[in-house]
C-alpha cells in the first residue's frame, strides 16, 4: 500500500522536486504523503515541543536514527522547512531518488571530495534560510534504541554558519519498524513520539567548541532515551 501511495504521488514529486522555485511545494506534498501514510499503516504521530520554534530561523535539525521510519517522521511531523541530508546510497533506490535529484542532499561519507561538496551545498541552503536535518549517527546503529557515536558534520556545519542545532528525539520507531535485516521482522502499528527540544544556540561559538555542541546535543537525546528505556 505505501508504494502504491508512493507511485500516485510521483508525479507530482518529480515536477515540484526538480525546480528550486517550487521546492516548498514539493516539502508539502511529502508532508502530506508521510501523514496519510501514517493512517494507513495505523501510525499515531505525538510531537511534543519543549519551546515553540522560530519557523523564519534556519536550524541544523539532529535527531536519532533507530528505524528507517525515522525519516517519514521527520518529514511528517518537524513543522520547519528543512533540506535533508542522507546518505548517497538512498539515489539509488528507485522512485525514492527523486528526492535527491535537486532537492535533498545526498553524501558519500566514502569520498573526502563528495562529502565537502554536500557540506559546502548545505551552507547554501542555509544562507537561503533552509534547515538541514541530519542524522549525526550516519546509520541504523545494532544497539538500538542506544545512540551511536555521532560525527562531526552538523555540528560543524551549525557552528560555521552561527545558526542554533535543534535537537529531536524520536522514541518508537526501533519497535514500530525495526530495521528488518537485524530484527527479522516487518512494522506493527503503533504510537510514534517525537521530542522536538529547545534549540542550543550556537551564536559566538567557535571551531573549539565543536565537541562541547556535539556532546550536548548527543546528552540532550540520550537522556531522553534512557528515561524512556531504562
Amino acid at each position: 500500500m505505501a508504494i502504491l501511495l508512493f507511485i500516485a504521488f510521483c508525479p507530482l514529486f518529480y515536477y515540484y522536486c526538480t525546480n528550486e522555485k517550487r521546492f516548498k511545494t514539493a516539502f508539502y506534498f511529502k508532508k502530506l504523503y508521510c501523514r496519510i501514510l501514517f493512517v494507513i499503516v495505523g501510525i499515531r504521530p505525538e510531537v511534543h515541543f519543549e519551546e515553540a520554534l522560530d519557523l523564519n530561523q534556519p536550524y541544523v535539525i539532529c535527531a536519532n536514527h533507530s528505524s528507517y521510519l525515522d525519516i517519514f517522521i521527520t518529514f511528517g511531523m518537524i513543522p520547519a522547512y528543512f533540506h535533508m541530508m542522507a546518505k548517497a546510497e538512498l539515489k539509488k533506490v528507485p522512485l525514492f531518488n527523486v528526492f535527491f535529484i535537486m532537492q535533498d542532499i545526498a553524501v558519500d561519507r566514502s569520498s573526502m571530495k563528495a562529502s565537502h561538496r554536500a557540506f559546502v551545498r548545505s551552507g547554501d541552503d542555509i544562507d537561503k534560510g533552509y534547515s538541514i536535518a541530519i542524522f549525526p549517527e550516519a546509520t541504523i546503529p545494532d544497539h538500538t534504541p542506544r545512540l551511536a557515536r555521532f560525527k562531526n558534520g552538523p555540528f560543524r556545519l551549525a557552528i560555521d554558519k552561527q545558526v542554533p542545532v535543534l535537537p529531536v528525539t524520536i522514541l518508537d520507531n526501533w519497535r514500530i519498524l525495526p530495521d528488518g535485516r537485524k530484527s527479522g521482522h516487518g512494522g506493527r502499528p503503533g504510537k510514534a513520539r517525537i521530542i522536538i527540544h529547545k534549540p542550543i544556540i550556537t551564536a559566538g561559538m567557535k571551531d573549539d567548541d565543536l565537541e562541547n555542541l556535539k556532546n550536548q546535543t548527543f546528552k540532550t537525546i540520550d537522556q531522553t532515551i534512557r528515561k524512556e528505556y531504562a
